[in-house]
């Protein structure tokens, strides 16, 4: 359970992490310098004494990607850096976090502590509970909402700093966070209200992202399978009759075993 703050401890670091600026980038302007040390702190950040340099640590970004590894600051790069995604780490093919972490039971509660204006309410809560639905059909766990009290998973809109020392960045960057299985923070799902929230393919679909940041409440990190849910960047897909793509599977079968028939 205490492998949540292992997680924490990364977002507390981001802004603390310190980098050389990247050379042999003649073309980029120091903005998008800027941009990309920051990306590299933030979702490629050290581990205990790693020591890597700026173009190490972009080989690595590169490669997550399955882009060509130039160690440059490449246009390709750059509008990967750009994309709107999700604010947690990047790991590599389907993954859990580290010491896997995973709830210790199979009934899982839930609970919305507000809600976006860019939807009715209606539809927020048929999104989220879709949103789980995706991961209860393939494993033995259950989603419960309830109204009151304390829940496993706590859902929350807010825009800029929200108390959890991962303070969103505006429209279009970061659209969410999630965490892993644990106590106090552990489980519970942010999203940025100064995205536009939907339900069909303009701005952003609540559904999609809310089963991506899901998947990271139930132990899974980032994968670097284009089309796994896992995957770190926001890409539309059509939500009718959804289904989590194999790598998906294997990884939260991975923790929790198949759901029984």
């Amino acid at each position: 359970m205490m492998q949540v703050h292992c997680l924490v401890l990364l977002s507390l670091c981001y802004g603390a992490l310190a980098m050389p600026r990247p050379t042999n980038n003649e073309d980029v302007s120091s903005t998008d310098q800027d941009l990309a040390q920051e990306y590299l702190n933030k979702f490629y950040p050290p581990i205990s004494r790693d020591r890597k340099t700026f173009r190490e640590r972009l080989e690595e970004m590169q490669k997550f990607f399955r882009m060509k590894v130039t160690g440059k600051l490449d246009t390709d790069t750059m509008n990967i850096m750009k994309s709107p995604r999700c604010g947690m780490p990047d790991v590599a093919e389907f993954s859990t976090f580290n010491g896997r972490p995973r709830w210790q039971k199979n009934s899982i509660t839930y609970r919305i502590l507000n809600y976006t204006p860019d939807l009715p309410v209606s539809v927020v809560d048929n999104s989220i509970q879709r949103a789980l639905n995706v991961w209860s059909q393939v494993t033995p766990l259950s989603f419960t909402r309830v109204n009151n009290g304390d829940a496993d998973i706590l859902i929350q809109f807010n825009a800029r700093s929200h108390n959890d020392q991962n303070p969103f960045d505006g429209p279009s960057g970061i659209l969410a966070h999630a965490y892993a299985p644990g106590a106090r923070i552990g489980g519970d799902a942010h999203f940025d209200e100064d995205e536009r929230w939907t339900d069909n393919q303009a701005g952003f679909n609540l559904f999609l992202v809310a089963a991506h940041e899901f998947g990271h409440s139930l132990g899974l990190g980032h994968s670097d399978d284009r089309r796994a849910l896992m995957f770190p960047t926001y890409r539309y897909v059509n939500t009718n009759n959804y289904r989590l793509s194999q790598d998906d599977v294997n990884g939260i079968q991975s923790l929790y075993g198949r759901r029984r028939k």
